[in-house]
């Protein structure tokens, strides 16, 4: 028998309490189509018997389309020895570094995934690590109003919707509204931003490049900021840095991130990580932990968790978040990632993916009824406008196996025809080609 802690009459009580009738009307917000018909199960196979099943299975996966998608998450290179180095058993299935003297492997690696995120970003401390980058923006909001006692969060349209979500989720539950700057076109209204900008705000959210791959540099707004003492706080894609004004030299207070463009695969949507990078001034009110080196009695050199600011280490009230783990294994990867690049690698790799939007952005401009949304420079996204609904364009591009970009539609009805594409250094020019000849035959 399965263990089942409750009697007949403790499920009845329950059940009267919610004001059900039975158990199966817990589940009246799934749809019945999706619902489970029938739990009989075949009889067991072998291992052998196994394998074969998920083969066959896997065979119906189409995983030779090309990716124009972006939008957040993009198809980057992974190098092998990533892969190899993050495979092995001590970083596999190492857990939480609660202790010390058992982990030093992992506190080191973490430490110094800790300075390559500082010397990229341009800041002064990083912690290891946040979930992903939306609920990085969201944990940065609260950190902001925690620093600056104050409740008006302004955010920018250009941020990624699904960031937003997650921002208005997150402060509405503790009873902060978010004003968002709207913009008819896709880039950031400074204007609009410069007048909403007073002594009651606690911070300007912004992202760069936004989510429509516009640049643009936020300094003037941030020097507005910080004239009635509200922060900056901006979410920023990782790889860009090699090229763009990074968030330290923009004057920015918190910089978030997601880390998947790190050395970490398209996996139905993860696993990723989030980066959150501060100044030295506002370390006591990062959330998550931070790795420190020391020594120990013997003078040798020894990592530790220099700052775990959680409710389970601290009393509640102080606590900063309730992040209570981190994607070790995801940081890593990105470690092994930025060290295989180094300094000019990863300058190479932000290059690539710049020239080769332009040179498929230049191409599409020449199509009759395209055009560039973007006024602004972008980096390795942008914006077209298509003659005819671009959902109905992305189902017609993917019979020939391209995936041509994201429906700016689902992010607002008015923009059908509005298509974000991607561009990143593993498109070649023959693929770029293709999309361009597939594009005019579709329309």
């Amino acid at each position: 028998m399965p263990y089942t802690p409750h009697t007949k009459e403790d499920i009845s009580s329950m059940l009267e309490i919610i004001g059900l009738e039975d158990e199966d009307a817990l589940f009246d917000s799934i749809p019945k189509e999706l619902r489970v018909k029938s739990f009989a199960l075949p009889e067991g196979l072998s291992e052998f018997e196994v394998f074969e099943a998920l083969k066959d299975t896997g065979k119906k996966n189409k995983t030779d389309k090309t990716l124009f998608i972006g939008g957040g998450y993009y198809d980057h290179v992974v190098p092998s020895a990533v892969d190899a180095l993050s495979m092995r058993s001590e970083f596999y299935t190492a857990y939480t570094p609660y202790q010390a003297e058992a982990s030093q492997g992992t506190l080191q690696a973490l430490y110094e995934y800790q300075s390559l995120i500082c010397r990229l970003f341009e800041m002064d401390v990083t912690n290891a690590s946040m979930y992903d980058g939306g609920t990085a923006l969201a944990e940065a909001a609260l950190m902001a109003i925690r620093i600056r006692k104050r409740d008006k969060v302004i955010v920018d349209s250009g941020v990624n919707p699904v960031y937003k979500t997650i921002l208005k989720t997150y402060l509405k539950i503790r009873g902060f509204e978010v004003e968002e700057i709207n913009s008819e076109s896709f880039e950031t209204d400074k204007n609009e931003v410069l007048s909403k900008i007073d002594e009651q705000t606690a911070c300007f959210i912004f992202q760069n490049p936004n989510f429509f791959g516009s640049v643009q540099d936020f300094s003037d707004i941030i020097e507005k900021l910080h004239s009635v003492k509200a922060l900056a706080v901006g979410s920023f894609y990782p790889v860009s840095l090699g090229l763009l004004k990074t968030p330290g030299a923009m004057g920015v207070d918190i910089a978030t991130a997601d880390g998947q463009s790190l050395g970490n695969y398209l996996g139905f949507g993860g696993p990723s990580f989030g980066i959150m990078v501060t100044k030295k001034e506002f370390i006591r009110q990062i959330p998550g932990r931070i790795v420190g080196k020391t020594v120990d009695k013997e003078n040798k050199e020894a990592f530790v968790l220099t700052l775990q600011a959680r409710e389970q280490h601290i009393r509640r009230q102080k606590a900063t978040s309730n992040i209570c783990s981190n994607q070790n294994l995801m940081a890593l990867r990105a470690t092994i990632f930025l060290s295989l690049l180094g300094k000019d690698g990863f300058k190479e790799l932000s290059t690539l993916n710049h020239l080769k939007t332009n040179y498929l952005k230049d191409e599409l401009s020449k199509i009759d009824n395209i055009t560039i949304k973007n006024l602004t420079p972008t980096f390795n996204e942008f914006v077209i406008k298509l003659p005819k609904k671009a959902s109905k364009v992305i189902e017609q591009m993917s019979k020939s196996d391209i995936y041509a970009g994201i429906d700016v539609g689902k992010t607002d009805k008015n923009l059908d025809k509005f298509l974000l594409v991607a561009v990143t250094e593993k498109r070649t020019k023959k693929q770029m080609d293709r999309f361009v000849k597939v594009l005019k035959e579709v329309l």
